[in-house]
C-alpha cells in the first residue's frame, strides 16, 4: 500500500481555526493530496460577510457547519438557519446563497472533484474535411482540473467576486488573493 491509498489524519479543524487571524476569511484549509477523487474546503465567512446568490451546475456538494452560524437563502427565496454540525445537501444545479451571522461562519465543504478538462482539435466542418474523408484531428484527454474560485473570495468580506482577475473585492475593495496562493 503506497503512502497515498494509507488512511490518516488531514487535519484539525478547531486547530485551523484556531490558528487563523481573528476575522480572516475565506479558505482556511483546502485537500490538496495528489491523486484524490474529492475536493474539500474549510471556509471562514466573516460576521455579516455573504456568498452571492450561484449555483454549482456540475457537482453535488455537501456542506458541514463547523463554527458560528448564519443563514442559507435557496434560489426561491425559503431561508434556512445554519448552526454547527448542520449537515446540508447542495444538489447540482441549485441556487444558493450564505450569510454569516455574528459571530461568523465556518463550514467545509466536499464535493467530487472536477473532472480534467479536455483539450483537443474540433473536427473540421464537412467544407473543411481533411482530403480521403479523415477529421484531420484528435481528442487528447489531458489537462487540469477546472478553475478553482477561491482567488474570487474575499478575505475580508467573504464575497465571491464575478469579475475574473480584478484583484480587488467589488463589495468592499479589499485586495484578493492571487490565483497562487488560493
Amino acid at each position: 500500500m503506497s503512502p497515498e491509498e494509507t488512511p490518516r489524519v488531514l487535519t484539525d479543524l478547531d486547530d485551523r481555526i484556531a490558528r487563523a487571524a481573528p476575522g480572516e476569511g475565506g479558505a482556511l484549509w483546502r485537500l490538496a493530496e495528489s491523486g484524490r477523487q474529492l475536493d474539500a474546503n474549510l471556509v471562514r465567512l466573516p460576521p455579516g460577510a455573504s456568498v452571492g446568490e450561484h449555483a454549482e451546475n456540475d457537482l453535488d456538494v455537501l456542506l458541514l457547519v463547523v463554527a458560528g452560524d448564519g443563514e442559507m437563502e435557496d434560489g426561491s427565496g425559503g431561508r434556512r438557519a445554519l448552526a454547527p454540525k448542520a449537515l446540508v445537501w447542495l444538489p447540482r444545479t441549485s441556487r444558493r446563497a450564505l450569510r454569516a451571522g455574528p459571530e461568523g461562519l465556518v463550514y467545509l465543504t466536499v464535493h467530487r472533484r472536477r473532472p480534467g478538462m479536455t483539450v483537443g482539435v474540433r473536427p473540421p466542418s464537412a467544407e473543411h474535411a481533411a482530403p480521403g474523408g479523415g477529421s484531420g484531428g484528435e481528442v487528447c484527454d489531458e489537462g487540469g482540473e477546472g478553475p478553482c474560485m477561491l482567488d474570487r473570495v474575499c478575505p475580508a468580506c467573504g464575497r465571491l467576486n464575478e469579475r475574473v482577475g480584478s484583484g480587488v473585492c467589488e463589495r468592499c475593495g479589499e485586495p484578493l488573493p492571487s490565483p497562487e496562493a488560493a
